[in-house]
Formats: structure tokens, C-alpha cells, sequence
């Protein structure tokens, strides 16, 4: 009967993997009556952060002034689940596996934003039923860059949203001492002046090897203003320093802070 149903239900979601802490902490909450508290928020926009009842800041991890920057940088909205990669991927006592794993996850976020900064035009399509829908296609002639080798940790990302998009790739070693970057190797679409450019590279610490980047794409015709520069983390010295040299790109990431986790491409390859 129904209500043998409804009782079975009831004493499965009880017996349910006490193991998951999303599981448990929702329950917590129930059983106490705490609600949620509000987190500070971060839109990606051109415009200053925007802050909502945010609690304040601990000395980890200081606010960011995107006026200090410029407009060009955008942020990833901050929430829970952002920022519970960012921790994994910090912390060094995270297993391979799972560093891989939330690194994938947090790239294919980045990705999916950085697509949102494309151009797009207006279309109408036919829907199996017959009627017309008034939708959105983006435009011809997008790509990919990557900045080996740990720039090619995105382009799986970058595939999974756009199956048949062509990627380049631009190998830049920089100078122990004098952090001077050097360009080793570099192969792109030929027709690439025409077209968007997502340059992938996950941590921005100095910004010598992507500023030694997009020079290389200027000389092959590519505008700044049409360069996205997708990265996972950065910080401000990075993000400035570019924004310096090519006032016209684009930055989005997911995080600025003076701390960046450098140890990202050997930990993502299994090299460290």
C-alpha cells in the first residue's frame, strides 16, 4: 500500500550513508533550526564586487580591490562549492585523485564563463512541435591556446564545452634567476588573427609567461581586445602586471590572492 511505501522511503533516507558530510550537515541544520549564514559573494563583471552581507574577512584571505586592477579582471561568483575546490587544491595533504578531479571540475567552470564573454547573435529555430524559438548562437571563429605544459591541463575543459574548437599551443620557459620568459615553441590556427582567442594558463604568479604569450599572438596579428585569459587562480602582482602591458585583455578567474598555489602543473601531471 501507499503507506507501506511512504515508511519504506522514510527508513531508507535515514539509514542513508552517515559518511557524507552534505548529508549530515543538512540535517544538522534542520534539527537545530540554524539556517544557513549569507557568504561574501563575488560577481563576474566589469563593475567593482559586489558584497552581501558578508562577514568579515579573515587575514588568509584579504578582500580584493578590483579598482586597484582594473575592469578587466573578473572574478567567478564565489560561493560554497568554489570554494571548497579552491581549499582541495590547496591543501597539500589532498591525494592526487581528488586534486585532479577538483581541478577538473573547477577548470570546466572557468571554461563554461569564458564562453560567456564570446559574441553571440541572435537566431530562430524550429522545435520538433513546429513552433519557432527566438534563441542565441554564438559566432564563427572562436579558439583555444594553451601555454604549455600546465595550460594544457584546460583543454579538455575547453573540448568538453566546444567539441570541434581548434587549440593552439605556445611553449614559454622563464628564467630562474632573471624570470625573464623565453618563447620555446608555438603552433596556431593559421587564419587566428581572424579569430576570439581563450588563452588557457591556471596560475598567474608574475604574469612574465603570459605577458611573453600574448606578444606572440600580437605578432600574429591577434587584437589584445579579443584575447580572454581563462586561469584558475592569480594574483594581484600577476593580474596587474598584464593588465599594465595589454590594457585591453580580458581576466577571468576565480580567485586573487597573494598566495598562489604554483605547485598546480606538478601536481596536476603527477610530477612533483
Amino acid at each position: 500500500s501507499n503507506s507501506v511505501c511512504i515508511f519504506l522511503l522514510i527508513e531508507h533516507y535515514f539509514d542513508f550513508d552517515s559518511t557524507m558530510p552534505c548529508h549530515n550537515q543538512q540535517m544538522n541544520n534542520i534539527n537545530t533550526g540554524q539556517e544557513h549564514p549569507m557568504k561574501q559573494v563575488r560577481f563576474a563583471s566589469s563593475s567593482p564586487a559586489v558584497l552581501s552581507n558578508s562577514e568579515p574577512s579573515d587575514s588568509s584571505n584579504p578582500p580584493v580591490n578590483q579598482d586597484s586592477i582594473g575592469p578587466q579582471l573578473k572574478l567567478l561568483p564565489l560561493n560554497d562549492q568554489i570554494r571548497e575546490l579552491q581549499t582541495i587544491i590547496r591543501d597539500k595533504t589532498t591525494s592526487r585523485g581528488d586534486f585532479v578531479f577538483c581541478a577538473d571540475r573547477l577548470i570546466r567552470l572557468v571554461v563554461e564563463e569564458g564562453l560567456n564573454q564570446l559574441p553571440f547573435s541572435e537566431c530562430t529555430v524550429t522545435t520538433p512541435t513546429g513552433y519557432k524559438y527566438d534563441g542565441v548562437k554564438f559566432e564563427r571563429g572562436n579558439c583555444g591556446v594553451s601555454i604549455m605544459r600546465s595550460g594544457e591541463a584546460m583543454e579538455q575543459g575547453l573540448r568538453d564545452c566546444c567539441r570541434s574548437i581548434r587549440i593552439g599551443k605556445i611553449l614559454i620557459q622563464s628564467d630562474e634567476e632573471t624570470q625573464k620568459a623565453k618563447v620555446y615553441y608555438a603552433k596556431f590556427p593559421p587564419d587566428i588573427y581572424r579569430r576570439k582567442v581563450l588563452l588557457m594558463y591556471p596560475i598567474l604568479s608574475t604574469g612574465n609567461t603570459v605577458i611573453e604569450a600574448v606578444r606572440v599572438l600580437i605578432e600574429h596579428g591577434v587584437q589584445p581586445k579579443h584575447i580572454i585569459l581563462l586561469s584558475l587562480f592569480s594574483t594581484p602582482h600577476g593580474a596587474k602586471s598584464i593588465i599594465q602591458e595589454f590594457p585591453d585583455i580580458t581576466i577571468l578567474t576565480t580567485e586573487v590572492h597573494p598566495v598562489a598555489p604554483t605547485h598546480f602543473g606538478q601536481r596536476y601531471f603527477g610530477t612533483d
